[in-house]
């Protein structure tokens, strides 16, 4: 399988937990300081490659490696995106012309070129296979007052359109895409928001659940697992939210 955004964060956890679940695993990762990590988690069973999501050859590239390490495809964990704001994300009447179309390239357009190596791969295999798109749960459940980066917005819910769709249209041929959407999660894209008091106050009536805290990437691992695996063969077009109890709570100021 591939993860595309597996040297880092909620990526590279889910490569530990595959890896632990017997997955060999190509990673694709932007960053040089994040490869001899995730080059030791994948051991024999994988190999970390070095490029940006943003730039379509690499997603073709990375799945071109799991064919030829391994004989095929049979996953693709799509993780890579980010936070817009310092290319000019924020509320509305406050985005660049840039910080919009950086933040959907860095999260939409990633993903669209990703889930289409793989579908090309899976189509010409005849195998069928399984998709697992990022998505985040400001994608249907917005807080505004310390989460107003509505270009990030945009992307995250056009992520679960775009999912659902592909999901209709290539379940005949057995492909299945579903999505994760998280909750507020301790990764280096949260730095911000994890180390502002108010913040952490807000998270501990807006996540209550054990405790009321942020996620820890770990929290996301089981999803995208269970997704993965046979043991969601019948699910297609779904969004699995892990958020701590975000979507289903007001919180407190």
């Amino acid at each position: 399988m591939v993860v595309i955004g597996g040297t880092s964060g909620l990526g590279l956890s889910a490569v530990r937990a595959f890896i632990r679940e017997g997955a060999r695993v190509v990673v694709l990762g932007h960053l040089a300081p994040d490869m001899a990590k995730a080059t030791e988690i994948l051991g024999t069973s994988g190999r970390a490659l070095l490029g940006d999501a943003t730039d379509p050859a690499n997603s073709e590239r990375a799945i071109g490696e799991c064919v030829s390490r391994f004989g095929g495809v049979d996953g693709l964990y799509h993780v890579a995106g980010g936070s817009g704001r310092r290319f000019g994300d924020g509320p509305l009447d406050q985005v660049t012309d840039e910080g919009w179309e950086q933040t959907l390239r860095l999260n939409l357009t990633t993903v669209a070129w990703s889930n289409r190596a793989a579908i090309r791969q899976f189509l010409s295999q005849g195998t069928g296979g399984s998709i697992v798109n990022l998505s985040s749960v400001v994608a249907f459940s917005p807080s505004p007052r310390h989460f107003a980066t509505h270009a990030y917005a945009a992307a995250k819910a056009a992520i679960i359109g775009l999912s659902r769709s592909l999901a209709a249209s290539y379940a005949p041929q057995s492909i299945r895409v579903n999505v994760i959407a998280p909750g507020l999660t301790d990764t280096p894209m949260a730095r911000r928001a994890a180390q502002d008091p108010a913040i952490q106050s807000f998270i501990r009536s807006k996540q209550p659940l054990d405790g009321g805290r942020i996620a820890s990437p770990e929290d996301i691992d089981g999803a995208a697992v269970f997704l993965m695996s046979d043991g969601a063969r019948f699910m297609t077009g779904q969004v699995l939210g892990v958020d701590g109890g975000w979507s289903v709570t007001e919180g407190q100021y």
